[in-house]
């Protein structure tokens, strides 16, 4: 299969290319920026570059991973995500159904950011009892920055072609596995790495894991349809966990894995007092069978393999 990537020359773009590749797929990729993975070198902004690129390589389908994301608040202006975000994935989608299109399915890279709403990130500060239990029910949703609102508008055109025009759509809304330091909120200032691995026991999966996920609902649009999938490392909690969890992740986390206090202990890390939100990625693997390699408990062992090799 013909397979435009958008973003291919970044974080899961490097990933993604090649992983596609493997399963023999010819992947063309597009990304503003050059790099060994992109054969264009343009924004899909560009609505007649976007039309060139897919008529000249005859794509077939289209994995739509380029964006504006969360950490480019910082040094981007709102409009820039407008147009990056939402009129980007418009100029791919109504290429997508022109009547001379052999494109048959779109898979959206999408975020869980967008289902976080000021109330939840307030967390226990804000008077919360319990964190959030996330699954792709939740509703309404309230994005709380201009990224959540241009990926949700964007999920909203997806939804739109699929109704107007029968293109098969699956919106894959990661959690985080981008490379950057994010949310102060949680962070442990010590370390960055003791922030990421903390963040596999509810909210963060691998590069690795989200490309894998592509390369699984690339397999499953048609027969799906439309669907939307929370993408992220199996947590190890339960409902009934989360008013503990607010108020005392340490204990919950103990239960599940009561090797880890030695192990942070050792390595001079710590574990977040409080968790506001848990995704849970269930839906992903009941609908696309899809279940992330990694997790806590394989960070948690990557730690004491860490601990026991000798020194030397």
């Amino acid at each position: 299969m013909r397979i435009l990537v958008t973003g291919s020359s970044g974080w899961l773009g490097q990933t993604l290319v090649p992983r596609l590749r493997r399963e023999g797929h010819e992947v063309v990729g597009i990304d503003p920026i050059p790099s060994e993975h992109t054969k264009v070198v343009g924004s899909i902004v560009d609505r007649q570059l976007v039309s060139t690129t897919i008529r000249d390589f005859e794509v077939h389908a289209i994995i739509h991973s380029g964006a504006l994301h969360k950490p480019d608040i910082e040094t981007h202006p709102r409009s820039e995500f407008v147009a990056a975000n939402v009129q980007g994935t418009l100029n791919l989608l109504e290429e997508s159904v022109l009547p001379d299109s052999k494109i048959d399915r779109f898979i959206f890279t999408s975020t869980t950011s967008l289902m976080i709403s000021r109330d939840i990130r307030a967390g226990l500060a804000g008077g919360n009892t319990k964190a959030a239990w996330i699954t792709e029910e939740m509703a309404p949703l309230a994005p709380r920055n201009i990224y959540g609102v241009s990926k949700l508008a964007a999920e909203q055109l997806c939804r739109l072609f699929y109704e107007l025009h029968g293109l098969p759509v699956v919106i894959l809304r990661t959690s985080r596995f981008f490379p950057e330091a994010d949310d102060m909120a949680h962070a442990i200032v010590q370390s960055d790495q003791n922030t990421k691995v903390n963040e596999f026991l509810f909210r963060r999966l691998t590069v690795e894991d989200a490309a894998e996920s592509h390369v699984e609902a690339l397999k499953s649009a048609p027969a799906l349809g439309f669907d939307t999938f929370i993408i992220s490392a199996t947590t190890p909690f339960l409902p009934s966990d989360c008013e503990e969890l607010i108020r005392d992740a340490p204990s919950v986390v103990k239960r599940y894995f009561p090797q880890y206090p030695e192990v942070y202990a050792r390595m001079g890390w710590t574990m977040f007092q409080s968790i506001d939100r848990v995704y849970d990625s269930g839906k992903a693997r009941r609908g696309l069978g899809f279940i992330c390699r990694s997790g806590f408990a394989e960070k948690l062992k990557d730690l004491e393999t860490r601990l026991a090799a000798p020194l030397g």
